[in-house]
């Protein structure tokens, strides 16, 4: 159980665990190397601003990933905690430093959530930033079951979900799914740069979905990509080549209709349909935890405007156009089922709301055709 904290770094992420534990009545001490950070960080709820007058449960080295071994070796020289975990979103080679020079790496245990938001700062930080999120942990040979319990505890007051790993089982993933990510969302945002003078009144909003996070701190950024270089150049160099396989079928394809081949359109049609499969992969799974869906059919009548208003009262609850299949109504001539699938806890809110609004709506599992509404 953790009833004191220490917090080094107050911005987007040490900010938002320290509102956190605070609000489940942990105290929390907040330090940075910047006062102004530390004074907003207080100012919003956070904590204390400085050092506590005693040694702390658990100290939070809210740092970048090179910077980790560093700073924890001085707070544990100074006895700021009794344990030590920190947030970086690299782990392997902080792990190696920490193993190398902190004065005692059994007290320490690697951590990373799982969240974050395309601002930085205190003034970004949200009390529920880690709700329903991963929260991995990844103990090295020396971590004390002290260090991981009150790593846990953490996490249960942050109200995340906790995932033990390997730190460069670690590495290797998040290479994949966030690091080479936001490598690609640059490349694109840099390329507006270079485009037509017009191209920025013409975007719409897939441009700005695949550029949204290539706004995140360039310090903080150049410093994960080079801690966990080794993974990214992996990534990139398997995405280089689907790249190069794509470009020579855009440029058969750009050629005389005469003279393209057929397998060209193919690779392409090939690429799109890897990308439909690998987007799956992510819609199987809630944030945090495996996916338990609910079907949701909904009776409506086939009239103007029903539909919209349908989707207008589900959409506070998170269910939208994306979730909805829509069929003829069984029995009812001119009438039309509306399938919804949701996550399990949404669908009794959601049940609730639409037979408030009038709609017949029940739960089913049948395999009837659906058309996309």
């Amino acid at each position: 159980m953790i009833r004191t904290l220490a917090v080094v770094g107050t911005g987007l992420i040490g900010t938002s665990l320290a509102l956190a534990a605070a609000r489940q009545g942990v105290r929390v001490h907040l330090l940075d190397s910047d006062p102004c950070a530390v004074r907003t960080a207080a100012a919003l709820g956070a904590g204390l601003p400085g050092p506590p007058p005693e040694p702390v449960d658990l100290a939070v080295i809210a740092v970048p990933p090179s910077l980790v071994a560093t700073v924890l070796a001085q707070q544990q020289a100074r006895g700021l905690a009794r344990t030590y975990t920190d947030v970086a979103s690299v782990k392997y080679e902080p792990e190696r430093a920490v193993l190398a020079r902190a004065p005692d790496p059994t007290r320490y245990i690697g951590g990373h959530p799982l969240a974050g938001r395309e601002r930085s700062g205190p003034l970004a930080a949200r009390v529920d930033l880690f709700q329903d999120r991963v929260w991995v942990l990844t103990p090295s040979r020396l971590t004390s079951r002290t260090a991981l319990d009150r790593a846990l505890s953490l996490i249960g007051l942050c109200g995340a979900v906790p995932l033990v790993m390997q730190s460069k089982a670690h590495d290797d993933a998040v290479a994949l799914t966030s690091h080479v990510p936001h490598v690609v969302s640059s490349l694109m945002a840099a390329r507006l740069g270079a485009g037509p003078p017009q191209a920025a009144r013409l975007a719409g909003q897939g441009l700005r979905d695949v550029t949204r996070i290539a706004g995140g701190d360039s310090r903080l950024w150049s410093d994960i990509l080079q801690a966990n270089a080794g993974a990214v150049a992996g990534v990139l160099t398997d995405l280089q080549a689907d790249l190069a396989d794509l470009l020579t079928a855009l440029r058969d394809l750009a050629g005389p209709a005469d003279r393209r081949s057929a397998h060209s359109l193919a690779a392409v049609v090939d690429l799109l349909d890897r990308g439909i499969s690998g987007l799956g992969e992510l819609s199987t799974a809630l944030p945090g935890r495996p996916a338990q869906l609910a079907s949701v059919r909904v009776r409506i009548a086939d009239r103007p405007g029903e539909l919209s208003r349908l989707l207008a009262a589900t959409a506070e609850l998170g269910v939208g156009p994306e979730d909805a299949q829509v069929r003829p109504a069984d029995g009812v001539r001119g009438d039309l089922t509306v399938r919804l699938a949701v996550p399990a806890a949404v669908s009794g809110p959601l049940l609730a709301r639409v037979t408030a609004e009038g709609w017949e709506a029940g739960t089913e599992a049948d395999g009837h055709p659906a058309c996309v509404a």
